[in-house]
This record gives C-alpha cells, sequence and structure tokens, in this order.
C-alpha cells in the first residue's frame, strides 16, 4: 500500500471533522505517522512559503522536502489519490472539481457554527475560518428548509394539531431568526451572522432528533402522548446545547430565554 510521505497536513484541531478523516489518513498509511500537524503547533516561520490565512480556511497539505504547499479539495484529492488514482483523477475534472470546492468551502467557512468551540485568550495560532457572508447566509438558507420539512412532517403526526404546511414551518424558523434578531440588532453585522448560524444549527440538530420517531411512526402507530414526550426531550436538549454556545459566543444569556419565549408563543398561537 503506497504512503504520501515527507507530507503535513495543517488541520484545525478544534474541528472533530478534521481530526476524524485527518486521524483516518494516519491510521490507513495514506499519510505516514508524521503526516499531521496541529494548526496552532505548526512554526510559521520555518515554513514561511505558507499562506497561514489561506490554510486556516482551506487545509494545507505540506511538502516539506520540496518546500511546496496546495490547499483544500486539493489536498485531500492528493492525499486519497496516492491509495486511489482514479478518484483523483475524477476529483480533477472540471466540473466534479468546481461542485467538490463549493461544498469544501461551504463546510469549511461554516465549521465554526456547525461545531463552534472557544477562542483561545493565549498567542497560539488559532486556526479560524475568514468570515465570508454569501457561505454563511447560504448554510442558514439550507438550515431553513431543512428544519422546516422535519417540523412540517413531525407536525402531521400529531392529530389534534391543524394540518400544517411547508410555508406555515418555514415561517415559523424565520420569525425565530427575527425575534432573537430583535435583541442583538444593534451588534456588528458578522456578530449578528455567527449568532444566526449557530441558531440554525441547533435547530438542525432538534430536526435530526426527530427523525427517530418520524422513521418508527412511519412503520408503526405512535401515541400523540409520546409524540410530544420525544418532542419535549429534544427542545429540552436543544435549549441546553442554545445556552452553551450562547456562552462560547460570550453573548447575553437571556438570548435562550427569548428562545424558549418564542416557542411558547408559536405553539399557543398554533393551538388556538
Amino acid at each position: 500500500m503506497k504512503t504520501l510521505e515527507n507530507h503535513t497536513l495543517l488541520y484545525d484541531q478544534e474541528c472533530p471533522l478534521c481530526q476524524i478523516y485527518t486521524s483516518g489518513f494516519i491510521k490507513t498509511r495514506m499519510l505516514d505517522t508524521n503526516g499531521r500537524t496541529p494548526f496552532s503547533d505548526f512554526f510559521a516561520e520555518e515554513f514561511d512559503f505558507i499562506d497561514m490565512k489561506r490554510a486556516s480556511n482551506e487545509i494545507a497539505l505540506v511538502n516539506k522536502k520540496e518546500k511546496t504547499v496546495i490547499y483544500g479539495i486539493d489536498s485531500l484529492l492528493r492525499v486519497i489519490g496516492v491509495r486511489f488514482p482514479i478518484v483523483e483523477k475524477i476529483g480533477n475534472l472540471k466540473p466534479i472539481k468546481f461542485v467538490l470546492k463549493q461544498l469544501y468551502s461551504f463546510i469549511s467557512y461554516n465549521r465554526k457554527v456547525i461545531i463552534p468551540s472557544k477562542e483561545k485568550s493565549d498567542k497560539t495560532l488559532q486556526c479560524i475560518p475568514s468570515f465570508n457572508t454569501n457561505y454563511r447566509l447560504s448554510y442558514i438558507v439550507l438550515a431553513i428548509l431543512m428544519t422546516a420539512f422535519v417540523l412540517f412532517s413531525f407536525s402531521n403526526t400529531i392529530t389534534y394539531l391543524s394540518e400544517s404546511s411547508i410555508i406555515r414551518e418555514s415561517s415559523i424558523t424565520i420569525g425565530q431568526i427575527i425575534f432573537q434578531g430583535l435583541f442583538i440588532v444593534k451588534l456588528n453585522k458578522k456578530t449578528v451572522l455567527n449568532y444566526i448560524g449557530n441558531l440554525m444549527t441547533v435547530s438542525l440538530m432538534g430536526s435530526l432528533l426527530l427523525l427517530p420517531i418520524l422513521l418508527l411512526q412511519s412503520i408503526t402507530y405512535v401515541s400523540d402522548n409520546i409524540l410530544l414526550l420525544w418532542f419535549g426531550i429534544t427542545a429540552s436538549l436543544m435549549f441546553l446545547e442554545h445556552y452553551r454556545r450562547i456562552k462560547l459566543l460570550k453573548l447575553p444569556y437571556f438570548l435562550s430565554f427569548t428562545w424558549v419565549l418564542y416557542r411558547i408563543l408559536i405553539l399557543l398561537i398554533i393551538l388556538i
């Protein structure tokens, strides 16, 4: 089995996904045992040919012998291509590579709102992606659509609620953003969009937690009481996660309680 030697990936040690796939490259021996280095432990002065700002957005693959570097999807295709050359060839076809680059950038620029981490107060290098408004808004829109679809499916399983629609659930999800936004409207755009990104990640997590009961409901009958109990547990977990993220973002704690208030108001409106 071929191994890409004398190469090192600079990965974000605060990103679980980055840890998993770089560790996988080591375990499968696509890279040697020194084939990855945490971004914060890297000595930039030793490899001054690396664009550290770009490396924080796109994982960098450093050729230590030739002193060259490639970034992002090119890095991943190069590593995988050592073992599976056909994958690298297909991935480098223009239309496929375009899609892969967009997908990679979408995940990379949003990774800190998908899985946030606490910024360190020391002076060590931190792998924090640049703020990109377009990718952040794309993530928010996608999260709204996915959340609305799951809530639409779940609402229609509860017999004594009025019939739902995608438009209603989308409006409720967007309404949550607007409602919460009223309390942070005076903050800068980056902070607001970072919060909304985290807010929608919490909604996505809730949607994922509702999927098992929806799957069960499609197989057998599940009573309304069980459905509501499941929803209550899901909402409680969402509240705890929202509160945790508020602390990481260093935003006012009351945002978690306005989050609850909005949901209570919407529930009352639906029931009435």
